[in-house]
């Protein structure tokens, strides 16, 4: 069975529980439906479901749902500022947009959030560049997290070069055709 098809059964369960019975659903599994709505962006949700996730944080305890809404609220705040990448926003746009996220952060008083600011305030001119130019070192950090994962389980191989080789194959396509440990 797939990671896919685990958690599409999964999904399944838990919509068969919550639609048991009116008000049957257990807490946790109403905590799983709205951790994976918080997950989500708001810009890919119909509108009637961030309404509904908002309703359902208004109704948690305060203590509890004002912090997750107001982390939620920066979060969006930040991905529509990263949505702007490729389309060669101006800079009142751009400066509107990472002022309402810092505005957001500064007003929430949760060091989590204020953290965030701060990282993104470090990062601001890598973030500005890719803004503009649309590009990012993804690639490159992905094949990195390969390698390091692939030294991880090949650790113990005594040739070296066989080790080089099953990092090559997992990293290249070209090199997955001609298996030389040179």
């Amino acid at each position: 069975m797939t990671i896919a098809q685990r958690n599409n059964a999964r999904r399944k369960g838990m919509r068969e529980r919550t639609n048991a019975a009116p008000g049957a659903a257990t807490l946790h599994s109403r905590f799983l439906l709205l951790r994976n709505r918080l997950t989500r962006s708001a810009a890919r949700m119909r509108g009637e479901h961030v309404d509904a996730l908002l309703d359902e944080l208004s109704n948690l305890p305060r203590v509890i749902g004002a912090p997750i809404t107001v982390a939620w609220n920066a979060k969006e705040d930040l991905l529509d500022l990263l949505a702007t990448a490729r389309t060669r926003p101006d800079r009142e746009q751009v400066r509107d947009l990472l002022y309402r996220f810092y505005r957001r952060c500064a007003d929430a008083d949760l060091p989590e959030l204020q953290r965030l600011a701060t990282t993104v305030e470090t990062w601001w001119p890598e973030i500005l560049a890719f803004l503009h130019t649309g590009i990012t070192n993804a690639g490159s950090e992905g094949t990195n997290r390969v390698i390091k994962t692939i030294a991880r389980d090949a650790y113990g191989f005594r040739n070296p070069g066989n080790q080089r080789l099953r990092t090559r194959c997992a990293t290249t396509r070209r090199a997955r055709g001609h298996l030389d440990a040179r």
